[in-house]
């Protein structure tokens, strides 16, 4: 391979990638990797691998995926999408782009609201198919972990048959799939007016169901203007952290939120942090949250401002990318565009991307111990592009790259 992107740390608890730490690809020239048992456990030069003693004797049983004059490095860790829906919102969109602000959308009845109906109705079976085809797409682009909402449902039945479904995927799936359970999505139309009760349901009926019967590993919360208030999410993340789940939020997206109260919960990620306090930012600099940046949902939604993604690196805050894909502000399967978008829109460079959206993704999953670089002893998730430099990743927006993909040893090449 012509560049082999290690991502290797340089000290082993070095944390989530910070400030300069996130421009360091650790690039080996000519390089190999050798997997056995869905593991990495040699990487090097080339002429170093070809010296192997193991691999001289056991040459016939291994397979030998041709990557001369390719770029790898680690398989993306996408660590925030929304999977579990039916259709696109198309209407959305048109009124969108006829100058209908998102509230506005919102507020007539569309965005997350819209999509509830075809969830509740459509078959578990169904759905798990919808999601796992996702996943495929995904594979394609070089994606090989990723996090996987509910938030679609939004009654106690719905939401646990979304996480369900995306379990069914994700046992038909080679790669790695962490589910999140976003029954606090938005307050459905039932709900309007009384939003504490449904808050009351989330807590005591949600959660509980999905951690007893294992269907999440995180709970997220929408934490916004129209969504849920700052004590709303108080109470959802206390009734995670009773029942042993994880936190993570959607925080900042269309107005500031205070992010002290929260950091107790020790979540995993703040996502979108268009609008964050000079305060919160250096909270963040001295925690392990990791501010997930989505640029896709303001590219989709047509914002001019994205998240200000220099000023938190700058600061030390650890910053990762992922697609946000959903149906209503980010209908994306590709992590290669979404880093294109975090270089030309947010000034992050094309080392930094790569670093937010493999091993900073991983540590916003709480998964940095096995995915996001390639280490021996790490899980065989690669990505192969067929270009010449790792700068082109980033550079060709709107065309797929990526010849093949390793996913916990699986190789899925490209049809």
């Amino acid at each position: 391979m012509r560049q082999l992107l290690t991502l290797r740390a340089a000290s082993a608890n070095s944390g989530p990638r910070r400030a300069a730490a996130l421009k360091d690809p650790a690039i080996i020239e000519d390089g190999a990797v050798l997997c056995v048992g869905g593991k990495i456990v040699c990487v090097g030069s080339t002429k170093d691998a070809l010296r192997d003693p193991w691999l001289r004797k056991n040459r016939s049983k291994i397979r030998d995926v041709d990557c001369a004059g390719k770029i790898v490095l680690p398989g993306f860790v996408d660590s925030h999408t929304h999977p579990a829906f039916v259709n696109p919102r198309l209407v959305d969109f048109e009124k969108r782009i006829a100058g209908a602000s998102y509230e506005e959308i919102a507020t007539a009845g569309g965005g997350i609201r819209s999509s509830l109906e075809a969830v509740r109705k459509i078959a578990k079976s169904a759905l798990a198919a919808k999601v796992l085809t996702a996943f495929a797409a995904m594979a394609a682009h070089g994606t090989t972990t990723l996090e996987a909402k509910s938030g679609y449902g939004l009654t106690v039945e719905s939401e646990l048959k979304s996480l369900e479904a995306i379990r069914e995927a994700a046992s038909h799936w080679p790669g790695t799939v962490v589910a999140t359970l976003l029954g606090a999505h938005v307050v459905p139309k039932e709900f309007q007016g009384c939003s504490q009760k449904y808050v009351e349901i989330v807590c005591t009926e949600m959660i509980p169901q999905a951690a007893k019967r294992k269907l999440a590993q995180f709970v997220d919360v929408f934490c916004d203007q129209g969504a849920f208030t700052a004590e709303e999410t108080r109470q959802i993340f206390a009734a995670a952290e009773k029942h042993g789940l994880s936190v993570r939020a959607h925080m900042g997206q269309l107005s500031k939120t205070d992010l002290s109260p929260f950091l107790r919960f020790h979540p995993a990620s703040f996502d979108h942090m268009d609008h964050v306090s000079n305060d919160d930012v250096s909270q963040l600099a001295a925690a392990d949250t990791v501010a997930t940046l989505v640029p896709g949902a303001n590219y989709f939604l047509g914002w001019k401002e994205y998240p200000n993604a220099r000023r938190l690196i700058d600061a030390g805050v650890p910053v990762a990318l992922a697609t946000d894909y959903n149906p209503g502000t980010s209908p994306t399967i590709s992590m290669p565009m979404a880093m294109s978008l975090a270089c030309t829109h947010m000034k992050m460079s094309p080392a930094e991307a790569v670093a937010a959206a493999t091993i900073n993704g991983a540590w916003a999953l709480r998964m940095a111990g096995r995915k996001g670089s390639i280490e021996p002893g790490k899980d065989a998730d690669l990505a192969v592009f067929d270009v010449k430099d790792y700068r082109e990743i980033a550079y060709w927006f709107g065309a797929n790259h990526c010849a093949t993909s390793v996913l916990n040893g699986v190789v899925a090449e490209r049809q």
